[in-house]
């Protein structure tokens, strides 16, 4: 793709996503995430393959009909209030049309099945794109009507989220798929803290974000597409993949790590209000676990198959200089959590 372009569409999606989050008045907002999803869509479809055709278009409609209800949402609260500012949300089927369309632009259960496979058809520096930035706009937006929102819906939403999320990446061998699946249990985990704390939901997102961007870093360093590419790139990266697996075992919440901070904070709210929903939270982190274990002993506990003698190898050798700071901060932020918890 032209330079020229790739930059004026990156731009667009920044300025979409900018707009989205300064703006108060609902069409506004509708116009920003438009102009977000029309800018990703070309970013998507760049590679000129009948799959990133495919991942475009499941994008498109699947964004598109999650605008059409942030539309439909916003008219009925003013039809019915004379209101078109977002903090003035009040009619209780407003908003709950507006709770499903922002879940499925974030890609919550039961509305998730567009995310696998978009990520699948798209490359891995755009599949970062759709799993970090594209979350800030509508999280911005539940974040603006946080107090009208039914914590109901927003629980049961979280809960099947973080349940289907790890169930379904347990079998699958691509590591985008497996980012697709982990990025829904984690959205889970987001809107569970939405229900309780919006502060607790902004730190949940701040993590999720350095360390999905963290761990997409060492998957594009070492261009891992699959289980089988890990596997046989430890004789090469060694340094890498070894420290990688922090990020990994962060991303399932192992308690000395960063990722433990937020559903530490979750369930330590949500506890003494919903046991039984806690409980289930917790357990849902097993299978998401599963498969980070998986992952972390292709990449640093199983030998590679052996060691070519030729001089140049079929695969490149990386760098890991940028990825190092964005790994140190994945997993060593823990001790922290008091300062973060008063700043927020």
């Amino acid at each position: 793709m032209n330079p020229a372009i790739i930059t004026l569409l990156l731009l667009s999606l920044g300025l979409g996503t900018i707009i989205t989050m300064t703006s108060s008045h609902w069409l506004l907002a509708w116009a920003g995430l438009e102009m977000n999803t029309l800018a990703i869509i070309p970013i998507i479809s760049k590679q000129h393959h009948p799959r990133a055709t495919e991942a475009a278009t499941k994008y498109f409609l699947a964004q598109a009909t999650a605008s059409a209800l942030i539309l439909l949402s916003s008219s009925t609260n003013a039809w019915k209030t004379g209101q078109w500012d977002i903090s003035q949300l009040s009619t209780p089927e407003a908003t709950v049309m507006l709770t499903f369309a922002l879940a499925m632009k974030l890609g919550l259960a039961p509305m998730h099945f567009w995310v696998p496979e978009v990520l699948q058809g798209s490359t891995l520096t755009t599949a970062m794109i759709i799993s970090t930035w594209q979350k800030l706009a509508p999280t911005s937006l539940l974040l603006l009507t946080i107090n009208n929102l039914n914590s109901t819906t927003l629980i049961t939403l979280g809960l099947l989220s973080t349940l289907l999320g790890g169930w379904l990446g347990l079998n699958q061998t691509q590591t985008r798929k497996i980012m697709a699946f982990s990025s829904i249990a984690h959205m889970g985990w987001l809107f569970t803290a939405l229900s309780i704390n919006p502060n607790i939901s902004l730190i949940t997102l701040i993590i999720y974000l350095l360390l999905t961007t963290t761990m997409f870093s060492m998957l594009m360093s070492t261009a891992s597409k699959t289980l089988l590419d890990l596997g046989t790139t430890p004789s090469l990266t060694p340094t890498l993949l070894a420290t990688s697996m922090l990020t990994l075992m962060s991303l399932g919440g192992i308690p000395p790590l960063t990722g433990f901070m937020p559903k530490w904070l979750i369930l330590t709210e949500l506890a003494p209000a919903l046991p039984t929903i806690s409980c289930l939270l917790a357990l849902s982190t097993l299978p998401s676990l599963f498969f980070y274990l998986r992952m972390s002993q292709m990449t640093t506990l199983a030998l590679p198959p052996k060691t070519t003698l030729m001089k140049h190898k079929w695969r490149f050798k990386t760098h890991m200089s940028y990825a190092t700071p964005t790994i140190i901060l994945s997993a060593l932020l823990l001790p922290i959590t008091p300062l973060m918890v008063n700043i927020n």
